[in-house]
C-alpha cells in the first residue's frame, strides 16, 4: 500500500490512478493526518503531492520532518519536492522563470527512479513557480532543465527521492515508467495490471438502488450517456433521464440525445424547454463564475421542479467524473479553478439520495468504460462539452445575437475537422466570441468587429493540455468561413497555450 500526501495538487487524485495501475492499493491522506496514518497503515511506500501553495508563505501545509526518519521510500512531487528540500535544509527560491507547461529535462547521473529510460533528454510538464537551487546535504541531483537546476534530487540510501516535473500527466514521456520504478525498484511493490469492468458498475449501481425508481440528469454528452448506460442495464424502466435544453449546447444536441435514450438505451426521455429562461437569466451578466452559478442554479431549479413528479423516486444519479470535482475545490488544499453545477449541485430539501457512478474516473477511463457497454463509438469518443454549454465560450454578455454567432461559428469548426478528418485526432476543438473587437476590410470597406479565436488541443484525461498542429490549410478554410459566413466577425486568432497555465475553457 502506497500512503499518498495531498498538499492540495490538481493531480493529486491522478497520481493515486497511475498507482493502482500498477496494482498497488493507494491511500490519500493530507499532511496533517500523515504520521498518524504510516503508524496505523504501515505503507509500502509514500509520495508527496503537488499544491498551489509557496513553501515560503504563512499557512504553507507541512509535514512533521521526522517522516524523513522512517526508513520508508518517499517520492515527493513538484511542492511535494520543494518541501522536502525546505525541509530538510536545501535553498528554496521564488523561480526569476515560472514553468507552466512542457520543458525538457536533462539526466546527467545515474538513479533507480530512471531505470530503463534510454533517452538522456526528455520532454517532462510543469507547474510551479518556487525553484530549488541547492539540494540539501546528503543529496545529489542528477537531472535539471534550463530553469530548474535541481529538477530531481534524490538520496538513494534513505531511498528519498523528488522531482520537480509531473510523472503522473500524460504528457511527460516515461512518466508512468518513472511511477513504476519508484513501486518495483525502490518500494518492491509488484506490478499488476488493473482493468474496468462494466459488470462491477453495473452490480454496485444494482446494490445501491435496490429496487427504488432513480432519476438522472442527462446532457447527451460522453459522461452522462455512460452513467445512463450503467444505470439502465442495472435497474431499466425505473430509471427515470431528464433533458433540461437550455438553448446553450450545440445544435445538433436535441437530435443526438433523442436518438440516444429512444433508439441506443431504449428508454423513455422527458425533455424540458427552458431556452428562454435561461437566455433572459443571464443578461446582463459578464463574469465568468457568476455565469456558471447563474446557469448551474436555474438547471437544478428546473431538475428540481421536475424531479418532484416523480415523487416515488428516491435517487439522483448524475455523470460527474474525477475532474470535474478536482476543479471545484475537491480537496481541502486544493484551490478552486472553475464552479461545476454538477458537483454538490442537488438541494437538500429535494429528498434524493446523489449517486455519482463516475466520480472516481478520468475521461479516458468513462471511454473505455463507454466501449465495454457496447455504446457506439461516435457516442463515447464524441469532444466534451462543458455543462454551461456555449455561455462560456461567448466571453462577455450573452445575448441572442451572440449565442446564435457562436453557434453558427462552432459547426463550421466541426465540419471543417469532421471533412478534414481531424475531428478524431484533437480531444477538442470549438472557437470562443472573445468580446475583442479589431479593424477588417471588407467589400473595400472599413469594418469592426468581433474576434473569434479558435481553441483546437490534445489530451487524455483533462488533467493535462497540448494545443494541435492542425495544417495551415485547414486553419485557412475554418478562418475564411468563419470571417465570411458569420455575421459581425472581423477575425480568426489560434490559441497555441498548453495546460498549465490555460484551461481548456476560456472561461
Amino acid at each position: 500500500m502506497i500512503l499518498l500526501i495531498d498538499f492540495g495538487s490538481q493531480t493529486a487524485h491522478l497520481i493515486g490512478r497511475r498507482v493502482r495501475e500498477c496494482g498497488a492499493a493507494v491511500m490519500i491522506v493530507p499532511p496533517e493526518d500523515a504520521m498518524d496514518e504510516i503508524r496505523l497503515q504501515k505503507p509500502d511506500g509514500i509520495i508527496f503531492s503537488g499544491g498551489p501553495a509557496f513553501v515560503n508563505q504563512n499557512g504553507a501545509p507541512m509535514v512533521d520532518k521526522n517522516i524523513f526518519t522512517l526508513g520508508i521510500p518517499i517520492l515527493a512531487i513538484c511542492y511535494g519536492h520543494q518541501l522536502t528540500a525546505y525541509l530538510l535544509g536545501g535553498k528554496v527560491r521564488p523561480g526569476r522563470t515560472k514553468e507552466y507547461g512542457p520543458a525538457v529535462i536533462e539526466i546527467n547521473g545515474p538513479s533507480k527512479l530512471f531505470a530503463h529510460i534510454i533517452d538522456n533528454h526528455f520532454t517532462v510538464w510543469m507547474s510551479h513557480g518556487d525553484t530549488v537551487t541547492m539540494p540539501p546535504p546528503g543529496y545529489t541531483s542528477p537531472a535539471k532543465t534550463t530553469t530548474a537546476p535541481v529538477a530531481m534530487m534524490q538520496n538513494e540510501y534513505k531511498k528519498i527521492y523528488s522531482l520537480q516535473f509531473h510523472p503522473e500527466v500524460k504528457h511527460t514521456k516515461y512518466g508512468s515508467l518513472i511511477i513504476r520504478n519508484f513501486l518495483k525498484e525502490i518500494c518492491g511493490v509488484p506490478i499488476k495490471r488493473i482493468i474496468l469492468k462494466p459488470a462491477t458498475f453495473i452490480q454496485t449501481a444494482k446494490e445501491v438502488i435496490g429496487d427504488k425508481r432513480a432519476v438522472i440528469a442527462v446532457s447527451g454528452g460522453v459522461d452522462s450517456t455512460v452513467a445512463a448506460a450503467i444505470l439502465s442495464r442495472a435497474i431499466g424502466k425505473r430509471l427515470i433521464p431528464i433533458y433540461i435544453d437550455n438553448g446553450l449546447m450545440r445544435t445538433e444536441n436535441y437530435e443526438s440525445i433523442t436518438h440516444i435514450f429512444r433508439e441506443i438505451l431504449k428508454v423513455p426521455l422527458e425533455i424540458v424547454d427552458a431556452k428562454k429562461h435561461f437566455l433572459t437569466a443571464l443578461r446582463g451578466i459578464t463574469d465568468p463564475e457568476e455565469k456558471r452559478k447563474t446557469i448551474g442554479k436555474l438547471y437544478i431549479d428546473y431538475f428540481e421542479k421536475t424531479a418532484r413528479r416523480y415523487s416515488d423516486a428516491r435517487f439522483l444519479i448524475q455523470g460527474t467524473i474525477y475532474s470535474d470535482v478536482i476543479e471545484s475545490k475537491g480537496t481541502k488544499h486544493a484551490d478552486k479553478i472553475k464552479s461545476h453545477h454538477n458537483v454538490g449541485g442537488l438541494p437538500e430539501q429535494m429528498g434524493l439520495t446523489l449517486y455519482e457512478p463516475l466520480r472516481a474516473l478520468y475521461k479516458d477511463e468513462v471511454r473505455k468504460l463507454g466501449l465495454k457497454l457496447h455504446l457506439p463509438n461516435d457516442i463515447v469518443m464524441q469532444q466534451p462539452f462543458p455543462g454551461p454549454g456555449q455561455a462560456i465560450r461567448v466571453i462577455g454578455e450573452v445575448t441572442a445575437d451572440r449565442l446564435a454567432r457562436q453557434q453558427h461559428a462552432d459547426r463550421i469548426v466541426l465540419e471543417e475537422m469532421r471533412r478534414s478528418g481531424w475531428i478524431n485526432k484533437v480531444f477538442q476543438s470549438f472557437p470562443v466570441l472573445t468580446d475583442t473587437k479589431s479593424t477588417a476590410v471588407k467589400g473595400d470597406g472599413r469594418f469592426y468587429g468581433e474576434v473569434v479565436a479558435l481553441r483546437v488541443y490534445g489530451s487524455v484525461d483533462i488533467m493535462t493540455a497540448s494545443w494541435s498542429r492542425l495544417p495551415y490549410s485547414l486553419l485557412q478554410t475554418i478562418s475564411s468561413r468563419i470571417v465570411n459566413e458569420v455575421p459581425g466577425i472581423s477575425r480568426v486568432v489560434y490559441d497555441i497555450t498548453t495546460k498549465p497555465p490555460a484551461t481548456m475553457e476560456w472561461e
